[in-house]
């Protein structure tokens, strides 16, 4: 058996394909699983056939798959890329963006609307209303923002934040508007929160 080429020992053709080469090297292994002499020669020749093969490529007599891996060729993986800072931006924001459908927009809408107008045109209580209602307006943007994905602490962190950012931009818009809307009555403590209500609004809407 020593006398027989590679192609013999594996019993297929030197005209033979890669897969029929690949389908017969495996057939024999399994065969001969107890053998280890055996194995070690079915290696050998497949190992032999290869390098012929490659033999005949460099010659262009053939033509080799790529897929096909060599004992002298080994392919490194290209190294994985670490991910630009736009790239981890945009991850950032797809994680917390939110696209809600028309329920999940209409319906803290309509709590914010119910409170705006209370704070507008509500004006025996003064500022105590407007506290409320502020109270009330944070209540429900955690509750949406909640309801989402559970986390409970996240949405308490973006309605307080919203709740700060809204009071203070509230204050400095309604210092420079109000004078100037004499047409419209409104306080700039209502203004502000108005103001306040439709930004945590948007961030139980479209936050998450």
């Amino acid at each position: 058996m020593s006398d027989q080429n590679p192609y013999e020992k594996l019993g297929v053709s030197e005209d033979a394909s890669f897969d029929e080469i690949q389908d017969a090297r495996n057939r024999l292994l399994e065969q001969y699983s107890g053998d280890t002499k055996r194995l070690e020669m079915i290696n050998v020749a497949y190992d032999a056939i290869l390098m012929d093969r490659l033999r005949m490529r460099q010659e262009g007599k053939i033509k080799v798959p790529e897929r096909i891996r060599f004992p002298e060729r080994l392919v490194q993986a290209p190294a994985k890329e670490s991910p630009t800072k736009s790239e981890l931006s945009s991850a950032w924001l797809q994680r917390i963006i939110d696209k809600p459908t028309p329920r999940d927009v209409l319906l803290p809408g309509a709590w914010y609307l119910g409170l705006s107008a209370i704070s507008v045109f509500y004006q025996a209580g003064g500022d105590q209303v407007l506290q409320l209602a502020l109270v009330l307006g944070v209540s429900i943007g955690i509750y949406f923002l909640n309801r989402k994905e559970g986390k409970f602490g996240r949405a308490v962190l973006l309605t307080l934040l919203g709740l700060i950012v809204g009071l203070i931009t509230g204050g400095l818009v309604a210092g420079l508007l109000v004078p100037q809307m004499t047409f419209i009555s409104m306080t700039a403590n209502q203004f502000s929160t108005v103001l306040t209500f439709i930004l945590l609004w948007l961030i139980s809407s479209f936050l998450r």
